[in-house]
């Protein structure tokens, strides 16, 4: 059993249906999901995100893992019954078993400390099955390379690289923050603050989006302009395919480097909570959709907002794409100061690093901008 689930995973190409494979793998992810999620109810001092739990209905999360392991349970035991895939439900199968056997969605939360270390494993749960049921779904709706398989070609450093981010955010969090309180404490006035604050929700939503942005855009092109840089952000570009889980493909340096840089002038500005909470899921719902397989481009707004098709061409190899279309909100930027695409071609014919010499890999990766070969 154990082998076949690594020949699984290390895998790639379409899933044929009629096996019990997809559906297998679906009670498989859910399985783990909710494994996952009955250790952090179990250690919610060590593996949940302080800032994170403050805003999630526990109650939802328990109604939540009950389902998922109601489905997990159902598919793996149906797929046993009709012999489809035996080997990957049992594997499903145990691990809802053994996730019921530790208290399932019932275990008790009582009262815990606030300042212990953690890694964010409720962050990691959550973002995974909320991006993977929306995404994929959107991706196989509205596909622009219809033939490119949910688990395609390196899925897996991908995945890695999502794995890592997402248990460290709290590290992340913590350094950035720091960081912003050193260099840029004493920046804030309250006169600027609390005008800041006084405007309508809206006006504060596309301002926030607006100043993170204008950072973006000057830490991105910096990211390819400079040597040093390219090196950390070279990582991101290595990705020869686009998906909704190739944006997290990203150095942890690149990550804390360009949070601390985009979080200094929302800071120093006083942005309320209810703009930055809004700021918040307008970024990760575009940092996702937009490197995702998607044939999306919006029509006339796309020269003010960045879409899919906006950001596919910064990811391409093609030679009118180099160096081109920084912003990650509003296009309009890379327009007024002369970085947009300027192509006849709707889109790119090829992503990655132009001579592909990024190797593959989350620890090659990760190695990669400190060794200075290639």
């Amino acid at each position: 059993m154990l082998e076949k689930l690594n020949e699984l995973t290390e895998g790639h190409g379409p899933l044929r249906p009629g096996h019990g494979l997809i559906t297998g793998i679906i009670a498989l992810s859910l399985g783990i999901l909710c494994f996952l999620g009955v250790l952090a109810f179990h250690f919610p001092e060590y593996l949940t995100t302080p800032q994170l739990r403050k805003s999630y209905d526990v109650a939802v999360i328990r109604q939540v893992m009950l389902a998922g392991l109601a489905i997990a349970g159902g598919l793996s035991l149906v797929n046993i019954i009709f012999n489809r895939a035996r080997w990957l439900s049992g594997f499903a199968f145990l691990l809802v078993a053994v996730t019921a056997l530790l208290g399932g969605h019932k275990v008790p939360v009582a009262d815990f400390a606030d300042n212990t270390p953690y890694i964010g494993l409720d962050w990691f749960i959550l973002d995974l099955l909320g991006s993977s049921l929306l995404f994929i779904f959107i991706e196989k709706l509205f596909a622009l390379r219809k033939d490119q398989p949910v688990f395609r070609a390196e899925w897996q450093t991908d995945f890695h690289h999502f794995i890592v981010n997402h248990m460290l955010v709290g590290f992340v969090l913590l350094a950035a923050n720091l960081a912003v309180h050193k260099f840029f404490g004493w920046a804030g006035t309250d006169g600027v603050r609390g005008w800041v604050q006084s405007m309508p929700f809206w006006a504060g939503l596309l301002l926030i989006i607006l100043v993170a942005d204008l950072v973006q855009y000057w830490t991105h092109r910096a990211y390819h302009e400079v040597p040093v840089l390219w090196r950390l952000h070279a990582v991101h570009h290595s990705s020869k395919s686009m998906d909704w889980l190739a944006g997290s493909r990203q150095h942890i340096v690149e990550l804390l480097i360009t949070r601390t840089l985009v979080l200094a002038p929302i800071y120093v500005l006083g942005f309320s909570k209810d703009v930055i909470d809004a700021y918040i899921v307008v970024v990760g719902f575009q940092a996702v959709f937009n490197h995702a397989n998607v044939s999306v481009r919006l029509g006339p707004l796309r020269y003010l907002i960045v879409t899919p098709n906006f950001h596919h061409w910064h990811h391409s190899q093609d030679g009118e794409a180099l160096d081109k279309n920084y912003a990650a909100h509003y296009a309009f930027l890379d327009y007024l100061f002369g970085t947009a695409v300027k192509s006849t071609k709707l889109w790119p014919q090829q992503y990655g690093v132009l001579g592909d010499y990024v190797p593959n890999g989350f620890i090659k990766q990760f190695k990669f901008p400190f060794t200075w070969k290639g």
